[in-house]
């Protein structure tokens, strides 16, 4: 873990600020992502119950006819937003489970979504209610499907989006999003676990043999059948040039150290690969989880 034992993030770490009017936001700048993924199922899993999703958003102006001269109209705009999803699923059921809360994630995306590519600061408010909505939706589903189920569908869920240089992420279990930036890694989301054979904490969901990872008890998940909603976190920050985001399940995290992580993302070659060493270096060390590792890096221009 870091050495930075509190929970603020470090000074360097800078949250996105307002750009332009309230009621004007600006065009979003050609932010460029070269994405990465790789997803490895365990040794003592029957299959894997880690699903993720990797997406591209944009809207575009395209002129067809026009008077106009072409040099001042553009022939043709567009801006992209993007995304990354990560799930582990939890239980006997847990591939279809991960698999059921992307998917329906993603769909109430399609049908619900605003598409907000331009975020100022009302945007950004109503992008993180809607991100809280859609998860709720997601864990009302599984909920919906576990009535009368022998085998409860329950699963983690970590989401990022990114509009421009704003980012966005949501979170509910232990599967994590990590920010590597100027040779130093963050872990953006908190573990929602209760260690085994931790003493005095409370207990907030079933801990059956649905919520019991590896080397945890998972005190939040969707779909869980504990008492009163899941807790959902939720938070923005802005992006730099040539900042990486890694999104992991604990098959990752459980076994390989930030130093480690942050070794892997600093080496010069592309996202995929990067992707690729850590879910390697997480068998190599003898993790017998299901691993998947989402890696993106981003450019900005200035």
């Amino acid at each position: 873990m870091n050495s930075d034992e509190s929970d603020d993030p470090p000074k360097w770490f800078t949250i996105a600020p307002a750009y332009g009017p309230l009621d004007s936001p600006p065009p979003a700048p050609l932010v460029t992502v070269d994405f990465g993924a790789r997803s490895r199922r365990g040794s003592l899993r029957p299959v894997n119950d880690d699903n993720y999703l990797v997406l591209r958003l944009g809207r575009h102006e395209e002129t067809l006819l026009t008077s106009i001269p072409v040099d001042e109209v553009p022939t043709r705009f567009d801006e992209f937003g993007y995304a990354m999803v990560v799930a582990d699923g939890l239980g006997r059921s847990g591939e279809t489970a991960s698999r059921l809360a992307i998917a329906t994630l993603v769909h109430l995306a399609l049908y619900f979504g605003r598409w907000n590519l331009r975020v100022d600061e009302p945007i950004a408010e109503e992008i993180m209610d809607r991100a809280k909505r859609f998860y709720r939706s997601v864990n009302a589903a599984l909920l919906e499907v576990n009535r009368g189920a022998d085998t409860p569908l329950q699963s983690t869920m970590t989401a990022v989006f990114s509009a421009g240089p704003d980012v966005f992420y949501t979170h509910v279990g232990h599967s994590r999003a990590y920010l590597f930036r100027d040779e130093r890694l963050v872990q953006l989301t908190h573990d929602h676990t209760l260690e085994r054979g931790q003493p005095g904490q409370p207990i907030m969901v079933d801990v059956s043999s649905s919520t019991r990872d590896l080397h945890h008890f998972v005190t939040q998940s969707l779909g869980g059948s504990g008492m009163g909603a899941s807790r959902i976190d939720i938070e923005r920050f802005g992006l730099l040039h040539h900042d990486i985001l890694l999104l992991c399940t604990n098959g990752l995290s459980d076994v390989i150290n930030d130093e480690q992580i942050a070794a892997v993302l600093r080496t010069p070659i592309t996202p995929d690969d990067q992707a690729r060493v850590l879910v390697d270096l997480a068998a190599d060390a003898g993790g017998k989880d299901d691993t998947t590792a989402l890696v993106a890096h981003y450019r900005i221009p200035s």
